[in-house]
């Protein structure tokens, strides 16, 4: 998983358990759940009658000697959560991936594309068969008319950087550039070392 999904799943994760205990919080007050399943909230537990409520007069007046603020302040908050949420929302439907590719350059020839995850896993394919990888993943980015790649390489205790990664362009990159007809797709490429398994003697 990429840090990406994995922090909007955490967010979302997070939301969810933060809406679903003040939904609960505030169902179990507005019901008179504790009074008529006699059960006894924690000491100071807010919202346990359907009288309570979440912010008293005295509360936000202890703050300041005026009460104008009070108002203001929660448009203020509400406003911001509202732009944050829009914020994230506009992100995530933007799209990181280009989708397809022009074969032969843009415009297409003919209308040919080429599927973004396609030319990945061919790429990927091609360099996972080179001497000296265990593992390749391959991700295209960027848009259409000018795609990025990233490549991740997990190489073996025997692998050499240095020709892997000039067997890398040589072979499957060259490959890629030449099908799509892009010779300029920048590229990125990460390599990690598998270390050896420690021996034991006996």
């Amino acid at each position: 998983m990429t840090p990406r999904p994995a922090l909007n799943r955490s967010l979302l994760a997070l939301t969810g358990i933060v809406l679903l205990g003040g939904g609960l919080l505030v169902l179990f007050a507005g019901l008179d759940l504790y009074r008529r399943h006699d059960l006894v909230p924690p000491a100071g537990w807010p919202l346990t009658t359907p009288a309570d409520v979440l912010l008293g007069s005295a509360d936000r007046a202890r703050w300041s000697s005026q009460g104008w603020w009070w108002w203001p302040a929660v448009i203020a908050a509400l406003v911001l959560t509202a732009l944050l949420a829009l914020w994230w929302l506009l992100a995530q439907l933007s799209r990181r991936r280009p989708g397809s590719l022009p074969v032969g350059g843009t415009p297409p020839q003919e209308g040919v594309e080429l599927r973004d995850r396609a030319l990945s896993d061919a790429i990927a394919a091609g360099a996972g068969a080179l001497p000296g990888v265990e593992h390749a993943a391959v991700r295209i980015t960027g848009r259409p008319a000018h795609p990025r790649a990233r490549v991740r390489l997990t190489l073996t205790p025997e692998g050499a950087p240095g020709a892997t990664l000039a067997a890398l362009c040589d072979g499957p990159l060259r490959t890629a550039r030449r099908s799509t007809g892009i010779p300029g797709m920048p590229t990125e490429v990460r390599l990690k070392s598998v270390r050896h398994k420690p021996h034991r003697a006996e």
